[in-house]
C-alpha cells in the first residue's frame, strides 16, 4: 500500500491531462508532512527524431526523463532532504500497467534501482484519467506487484 495526498494524485493527474496525448513523466518527494510533485520533461519525442533505431518510439507510446531535471531533483532530495517516494508515467490511450519496459527501466543488474520506491503508472483515455495504479518491488517474488493506492 501506498499513502498519497489528494493533492498529489491531483498534481499527477493534471501533468498526465496536460501532456496528452503524450506520455508525461515526474518524481514526487516527500517529507513527514509533505508531498512534492515534480514533473519532468519527456524527451522522447526529440530521442526518437535524432535516432529512431535506438529510440523506436515515440513521446505516445514511452517517456524518458530529461537529464537536467534528473540532476535537479537529486539536488532537492540532498539538499532539502525530500527522499524520492515515486516515479509517475501516464499511458495515454492505454490501461494502468506495469510494462515490461517499465519494469527495465526501474532495474539495475537484476535489482530495484530505487529500492523502496514506488512506481505510479495513470491510465489516460482521451484526456479523461481512467485509472491510477502503484507498483512496488517484492523481494520474495523477485518482481514488481500491484499495490493499493490510498489518501489519509
Amino acid at each position: 500500500m501506498v499513502t498519497l495526498l489528494p493533492n498529489t494524485l491531483n498534481g499527477i493527474c493534471e501533468h498526465a491531462k496536460a501532456e496528452f496525448p503524450d506520455e508525461c513523466c515526474g518524481i514526487i518527494l516527500h517529507t513527514e508532512q509533505q508531498e512534492f510533485v515534480r514533473p519532468c520533461r519527456n524527451i522522447q519525442n526529440e530521442m526518437h527524431c535524432s535516432d529512431p533505431d535506438t529510440y523506436p518510439r515515440d513521446a505516445r507510446t514511452a517517456y524518458l526523463m530529461h537529464p537536467d531535471d534528473l540532476i535537479a531533483i537529486h539536488k532537492e532530495v540532498d539538499t532539502q532532504h525530500r527522499p524520492i517516494k515515486a516515479f509517475y508515467h501516464s499511458h495515454p490511450n492505454h490501461e494502468a500497467y506495469f510494462s515490461e519496459k517499465d519494469k527495465s527501466d526501474a532495474m539495475m543488474w537484476g535489482e530495484p534501482t530505487y529500492p523502496g520506491v514506488v512506481y505510479i503508472v495513470i491510465s489516460i483515455i482521451e484526456n479523461t484519467i481512467n485509472s491510477i495504479k502503484a507498483f512496488t518491488w517484492d523481494e520474495s517474488k523477485s518482481d514488481f506487484i500491484e499495490v493499493t493506492i490510498q489518501t489519509p
